[in-house]
């Protein structure tokens, strides 16, 4: 277990660069590892595996229900909650993949992207001096967020290569001091898909230590052989979850930044009271495409796993014919290798190297851990597979270099 307490003396954007593990000792700021890695991408011309998004556009039906939008004049501010029409599709989505009953009236908020409701809600319930668990490895953006609310980030490991976490360790993170138990999965950087014993753990845990339970879903329709069940399913859980997806993922469309939160409605209004002074609203004619393929057949969500899955495992054979060892990920657009067979037992060494050996950048998996913790995980690097199929066989020869070399 590790925790992480807002440093004092420090400036409150400081403090959220400091979260991050992006402050330096003279107080300035450094690039985020995918900011660097993507600019090494461009000087070198290396394949960028580094950032997660897609180099492919999603379904045709939801990119000409966006241009119709904007042909019908939807581009001014749309409601603070969200259109209604998405805010129904939402509701709508949830009752069809999980059976949760919603209101989308009072219980849906639509969010610029998964990551400003995230920055809502930890902004909404946590203070000075909270705790919020997460595992670790993390999305770097929880830390940042928890920091900047001035809450204390308590972490609960997830070992490669099956990154499954100890009951054990879980007890011992969440107190009577736990604000936000904040759950991702599946899971970034790892691909893990919870276990239905580790999900009961949570909403337990969270029950005894009347915590909240936030959760980080947008790749629940990317998984590969392993069901993504949402936690607010579980018994007990429901009136003490926020449930956070997006559009991005699912529809291949990251740069458009619509997300969401489903939650009773008292919590609800408790994060639209801060959502409201951040972007006020987002996306007026992205908003009815992603409602568009929220209704989209059974088949569209399960071609795109299938496909992604695909991906998957050729990245995977290349890796592995390079000398890598790999965790098979469950999910999601991401797979982490361990460069240690290549003689590298630091990977950001191996990531910066890289573009220039093999022509590929990749993302050290340390970038999404705490300081103390970088040496159990200081091999690992993390792939993005969710490219064109020509890019993934052409960064596979590429890194094959290695073992040759």
């Amino acid at each position: 277990m590790s925790d992480s307490s807002p440093a004092s003396g420090l400036a409150p954007w400081q403090r959220t660069a400091a979260g991050a593990g992006l402050l330096s000792p003279d107080g300035t700021i450094a690039a985020t590892i995918f900011a660097e890695m993507s600019a090494l991408a461009t000087r070198t011309g290396a394949i960028n595996l580094g950032q997660g998004f897609p180099d492919e556009d999603g379904p045709a039906e939801v990119l000409e229900a966006a241009r119709q939008a904007i042909a019908d004049g939807v581009n001014q501010y749309p409601p603070g909650m969200g259109m209604p029409v998405l805010r129904e599709a939402i509701a709508a989505h949830q009752q069809r993949w999980y059976g949760i009953e919603l209101d989308a009236a009072s219980e849906v908020l639509v969010t610029a992207g998964a990551t400003e409701a995230l920055a809502a809600t930890i902004l909404a319930f946590v203070d000075t001096g909270d705790e919020v668990v997460t595992f670790e490895p993390y999305y770097d953006a929880y830390a940042a967020m928890i920091a900047r609310a001035g809450g204390v980030h308590r972490t609960v490991p997830l070992r490669f290569p099956e990154w499954r976490p100890d009951p054990d360790e879980l007890r011992a993170a969440v107190n009577d001091r736990t604000r936000v138990i904040l759950v991702n999965s599946p899971h970034n950087p790892t691909g893990a898909v919870l276990d239905a014993e580790t999900l009961a753990l949570i909403v337990e845990l969270a029950e005894r230590h009347d915590a909240i339970i936030v959760t980080d879903e947008v790749y629940e329709h990317l998984t590969f052989g392993a069901a993504h069940t949402p936690i607010a399913t579980l018994p007990g859980a429901r009136e003490r979850t926020i449930s956070i997806s997006s559009g991005g993922k699912t529809f291949a469309t990251t740069g458009w930044k619509i997300g969401w939160l489903t939650a009773p409605a008292p919590l609800v209004t408790a994060v639209l009271a801060v959502k409201q002074y951040l972007t006020y609203v987002n996306g007026a004619p992205f908003q009815p495409a992603i409602a568009t393929g929220l209704g989209l057949p059974d088949a569209v969500f399960m071609d795109a796993a299938a496909t992604l899955s695909a991906k998957r495992d050729l990245l995977a054979a290349g890796l592995v014919t390079a000398g890598f060892t790999i965790s098979l990920p469950h999910a999601g657009y991401f797979i982490v290798a361990d460069a240690a067979p290549l003689g590298y037992s630091d990977g950001a060494t191996l990531c910066r190297e890289l573009p220039e050996r093999a022509g590929v950048v990749g993302v050290p998996v340390s970038a999404f851990v705490h300081p103390e913790r970088h040496a159990a995980y200081s091999s690992l690097v993390r792939f993005a597979f969710c490219k064109r199929r020509d890019v993934l066989e052409e960064a596979s020869g590429r890194l094959a270099a290695l073992s040759a070399g």
